[in-house]
């Protein structure tokens, strides 16, 4: 989690090897809590903290190209500027890290200090296994132990349990078409289309934040590339929860791929623990810009409405209460304004939310998406998930 360090922990990690330029970080409109700061780091130079008026130490990060800091403040209020020293300490013992592990089953797992945060879930498509390996995505874990898993995973075939198809953080389609009236459902993975992580780009694992980017084709019906996607997964060390950055971009070398789909079936989203789909009618509600929903109610995008909700239309951010293993966790989110539109919302009781839109892709016109998602045990309130949003939409200034 993000922490300052007490008078204990100062004298631990004393002497201060090095001072690097002040940087001023103002606020965006709303206060924000576990605010994300990007920060220039000048050529040369180096830290693992930054140091802050009142003279307590925050750890940073510096990227892989040694150009940024990165730095997650507890507290920034809306318009207020607060002086951040880039520092070196030198630590007697070194504080809690993100690490990147490989496990047996050949998934990847991202920790923090120990703490399952993520698995990706990278197998490299199967064809005697279709349906459990015939897509990449992301299960999330809970945000307090690290033991519970808070979402679906994949199924051996896609006829174990409710909806098996949707799984963890996911994105595709289910109506593709291209070329001579080829079509493909990435989504379901029906007539052997399928998506596969293909290899790493890059990984970055520290004290603040564990990132990776990957590089996964799509494949049609004849089995052939017909687009490429570089996913990159970002987890911050928050206090009270997992802060996540999801973004992609999707390219092709066609002359065009038709991408469409369904507000169920196409998209970027969120699928709850496959438990949820039993008890979600009883304790699964949505959280949105207009207010806390019933217990067990829905907003869908509906194609065949003469005149479809408008408020399913185009939502900054959307959030998903639900209970598993006894607890109750509550997901949030972000779509960014940068997305493209209309987006198309869909909700289930059983926890699997998001939206989609339709995009006509070519080779000199990529699909470019970010999101951002918040994870956190217990219930949220409008006013939180609006001020997250805020954060995500409108990051602190720096200078």
């Amino acid at each position: 989690m993000t922490r300052t360090l007490p008078a204990l922990a100062l004298l631990l990690a004393t002497p201060l090897i090095a001072h690097a330029q002040k940087v001023e970080v103002t606020g965006g409109k709303a206060d924000a809590a576990d605010a994300v700061v990007v920060a220039p780091l000048p050529a040369g130079s180096s830290a693992n903290s930054v140091t802050l008026p009142d003279g307590l130490h925050v750890p940073a990060q510096a990227t892989a190209d040694g150009k940024s800091l990165v730095f997650v403040l507890p507290k920034l209020k809306g318009g207020e500027t607060v002086t951040a020293t880039p520092t070196m300490l030198n630590y007697v013992k070194a504080p809690p890290q993100f690490k990147f592990t490989a496990e047996k089953d050949g998934t990847t797992v991202l920790s923090f200090d120990g703490r399952k945060v993520l698995q990706y879930f990278n197998l490299p498509r199967d064809p005697a296994n279709h349906y459990y390996t015939f897509k990449p995505f992301h299960n999330v874990y809970d945000p307090t132990k690290g033991e519970a898993l808070l979402t679906n995973s994949s199924a051996k075939t896609d006829k174990d349990g409710q909806f098996p198809h949707h799984r963890g953080l996911f994105f595709g389609f289910n109506r593709i078409s291209y070329g001579e009236k080829q079509t493909a459902d990435v989504w379901h993975g029906t007539s052997g289309v399928f998506s596969q992580h293909d290899k790493m780009l890059a990984t970055e694992a520290g004290e603040v934040f564990g990132k990776h980017v990957s590089q996964i084709s799509w494949h049609g019906k004849d089995g052939a590339t017909f687009a490429t996607e570089e996913r990159a997964v970002t987890a911050y060390a928050a206090k009270g929860g997992t802060l996540i950055d999801w973004s992609t971009t999707l390219s092709t070398t066609l002359a065009k791929v038709r991408l469409d789909g369904d507000p169920q079936h196409a998209g970027f989203h969120f699928r709850a623990n496959q438990e949820v789909s039993k008890n979600g009618k009883e304790n699964t509600y949505y959280l949105r810009p207009d207010g806390k929903g019933k217990v067990g109610e829905t907003r869908n995008w509906e194609p065949k409405a003469k005149e479809p909700n408008p408020k399913t239309i185009d939502l900054p951010w959307n959030a998903c209460s639900f209970v598993t293993g006894g607890k109750r966790y509550t997901v949030l989110r972000i779509n960014h304004p940068d997305n493209p539109k209309e987006t198309r919302g869909s909700e289930r009781d059983y926890g699997r939310f998001g939206d989609y839109f339709e995009y006509d892709l070519t080779a000199d016109k990529p699909l470019k998406l970010k999101y951002r998602v918040w994870v956190q045990e217990g219930e949220m309130t409008v006013e939180q998930c609006a001020a997250l949003a805020e954060g995500f939409v409108h990051p602190p200034v720096v200078k």
